[in-house]
């Protein structure tokens, strides 16, 4: 039987649930009773951004709030702030992703990680003025360069194990749409 598109955007969207569920399961997990002296990286992030980069149509805005609004309150953040920032990101990734198709993968990387950079320190500069408790600058920052490494390599999973391919320029669907 023939896949719709409809059935293959739900289907993207259910795995994006069930990757976000899987990556907050896991970040819950009491795994060791000493503190990290590393900061690992964002995979919740990474995920939502390769997402929202290379197949928006799966992502919609308010899957990304309610994520990351549940994210926000499971690890005890400020309820809505990161989820306000990645919001901005992934929605100016969405308006880009056209744009992106055609470029290689480097360059998406770099774009993606501008968003990071800018994400972050937005949120810290947030949380300072406004005089909240927040981890030291240097965990911060290697967080954030650790969620920039990981990137490519979270794409080049999701491409490979759920088909989280850019769509090729011209590409139709089954009714003849435009992806």
């Amino acid at each position: 039987m023939a896949e719709t598109p409809t059935s293959r955007i739900w289907g993207g969207r259910l795995k994006y649930l069930g990757l976000a569920a899987a990556i907050m399961f896991v970040q819950l997990l009491p795994l060791g009773a000493i503190p990290a002296q590393i900061a690992g990286p964002d995979f919740l992030l990474v995920v939502t951004l390769a997402y929202a980069a290379r197949r928006p149509e799966y992502l919609q805005v308010g899957v990304v709030i309610a994520v990351f609004l549940l994210a926000d309150l499971l690890f005890q953040r400020p309820p809505g702030l990161w989820a306000a920032f990645v919001c901005i990101l992934s929605e100016m990734l969405r308006k880009r992703s056209k744009g992106l198709r055609n470029v290689p993968l480097l360059l998406e990387w770099a774009t993606v990680s501008l968003g990071i950079l800018a994400i972050t320190l937005g949120y810290r500069l947030v949380l300072t003025v406004t005089l909240v408790p927040q981890a030291p600058l240097g965990l911060t920052l290697m967080q954030m360069l650790m969620t920039m490494a990981a990137y490519p390599i979270v794409v080049l999973i999701a491409q490979f194990f759920f088909g989280l391919s850019r769509p090729a320029p011209g590409q139709v669907d089954s009714f003849g749409h435009k992806l």
